[in-house]
């Protein structure tokens, strides 16, 4: 037992370790590419952001509009047609966990299954030390824009899930039971304050920093074999899982921690 517990903390002392290794390498090429390269690099970038930025938005909204109905109906079928309340608890479970924890659960299925197995493929291929013979540094070129990609798209859909979460709420509450607009929404700015801004930012932004540097890094740790491409993008999604619920808990005992 304690030779299991050891084994596991080790892994997960590599692992961080190889993250922020992997992080600061970015931060620095990030500089670094202000100087030359900035064409190549921005034309990754922009295609990163499309693949798991633009083509998700489709499934966010659905999936918002699903929980936004399931939340709504649930607290009437509670507390009756009380639309403050309504509104508060849609912000509370929402704005708190919800949606930057659905949409970083997407960002895993779509793009980090996708990041590891395309690292992974070019290793194989050998395209990876074909860019390094050339002269042109992969963590610049591949890396550095996957992460900074992958980031920002899951700002913009979390943004993109809250606000189609609250106004299919809103049309569930309207149609259903009546409630007016002016309940619901002084409910949802009752409870809308800096500190859950500020938490749904924070949890969105670290998510797809970790599941986008992770993703990478398992990619890039594929042999010569084509068999551990899948092994590989099986391991990126299961460590993204345990990071981001990981990380969930730790961001919320932190805010809970500013609200005594």
């Amino acid at each position: 037992m304690f030779i299991s517990v050891g084994r596991s903390a080790t892994k997960i002392m590599i692992l961080f370790y190889d993250v922020m290794t992997m992080l600061l390498s970015v931060f620095r090429n990030c500089i670094a590419v202000l100087g030359q390269g900035r064409a190549a690099v921005r034309t990754v970038l922009l295609k990163q952001v499309y693949f798991t930025g633009l083509e998700a938005v489709g499934i966010i909204v659905t999936i918002a509009v699903i929980i936004g109905t399931v939340i709504v109906v649930q607290v009437v079928s509670l507390v009756g047609s009380n639309g403050s309340l309504t509104g508060k608890i849609l912000v509370w479970m929402m704005l708190r966990e919800l949606a930057p924890l659905l949409t970083a659960l997407i960002i895993i299925s779509r793009s980090g299954t996708a990041i590891a197995a395309e690292l992974g493929t070019m290793k194989i291929n050998g395209e990876l030390d074909t860019l390094e013979m050339m002269g042109i540094p992969v963590d610049r070129y591949l890396i550095l824009p996957r992460i900074i990609g992958v980031t920002t798209s899951s700002l913009i859909l979390t943004v993109y899930f809250v606000l189609t979460a609250f106004l299919g709420g809103f049309l569930v509450a309207s149609l259903g039971w009546h409630i007016p607009f002016d309940q619901f929404f002084q409910g949802i700015l009752a409870s809308l304050g800096l500190r859950e801004i500020a938490a749904l930012f924070a949890k969105s932004a670290l998510f797809g920093l970790l599941i986008s540097t992770v993703c990478c890094r398992y990619g890039l740790k594929v042999g010569r074999s084509a068999t551990e491409v899948p092994q590989a993008a099986t391991r990126a999604v299961m460590t993204s899982l345990f990071v981001v619920f990981m990380l969930d808990g730790l961001v919320t005992f932190v805010v809970s921690l500013t609200a005594i």
